[in-house]
């Protein structure tokens, strides 16, 4: 009963739209509409067809020439229903330009391997030169609490007189030695992280390149330097 209350409304509005449209031609009565109900009647008439307002009609000319499609008129809960899927092809056509757009942006940044593998290497170079600096302070660290060891040992005898600046550099070097252990295990994780991330992005460079008819020159490189030959060397010898 709701629904047929909604479509009734719906169609009151769709005739009294149409009829704005026709008088704002100059014409009444110059249109011819058509559709196949809902029992797969064929049906015509002057003025949209009731009983086809959940479906497709066409409005035709005098002459019977299409004139154009009447969409079904839908009822307030279809026309949220469509309204939703709207939104999300909408969001889906976003998603898809801001993609192509990161896609151009990555072949600007690394147009061949060449250039994707120094910018892989200049990171790891640096995670490596962090790593190497705290395993000098590490090394330092140790020297550090050698000598303390060292110091430590006048007291072997009665631990109490051991004095609390001692005990006090003790702790501290500690503390220092743990923290940069942790570190250094951080470390190792970047580096892990830094590889995964541009392995994903040579994943994915391979088949933008391979549509741009790129060539993949370094891995040529790779594969000639396994043998022991230069890529020239190699390519000949596949020649003859």
């Amino acid at each position: 009963m709701v629904v047929s209350m909604h479509r009734t409304a719906a169609l009151a509005a769709l005739l009294a739209a149409l009829s704005g449209q026709a008088i704002g031609a100059g014409a009444t009565g110059d249109s011819i509409y058509t559709c196949t109900d809902a029992k797969g009647r064929r049906l015509t008439a002057d003025r949209p067809i009731a009983e086809c307002v959940d479906r497709e009609q066409t409005e035709l000319s005098p002459g019977g020439l299409p004139r154009r499609k009447i969409g079904p008129t839908l009822t307030a809960a279809e026309r949220a229903v469509q309204e939703e899927q709207d939104r999300r092809q909408a969001e889906e056509r976003s998603r898809l330009i801001e993609e192509k757009g990161r896609q151009r942006a990555l072949v600007a940044r690394y147009p061949n391997r060449e250039a994707h593998d120094k910018e892989r290497a200049d990171a790891l170079a640096l995670v490596d030169s962090v790593t190497a600096a705290a395993q000098l302070r590490t090394k330092k660290l140790l020297a550090q609490r050698k000598f303390l060891d060292g110091e430590v040992e006048f007291y072997q005898l009665d631990p109490s007189r051991m004095p609390a600046k001692l005990k006090r550099q003790i702790a501290e070097v500690d503390a220092q030695l743990g923290a940069q252990q942790r570190f250094l295990a951080e470390q190792d994780v970047e580096k892990v992280r830094v590889n995964a991330r541009f392995d994903e992005e040579l994943a994915r460079l391979k088949v933008l390149w391979a549509q741009q008819g790129v060539v993949p020159t370094t891995a040529e490189h790779a594969a000639s330097g396994a043998t022991g030959r230069p890529a020239s060397a190699a390519k000949t010898a596949r020649k003859h």
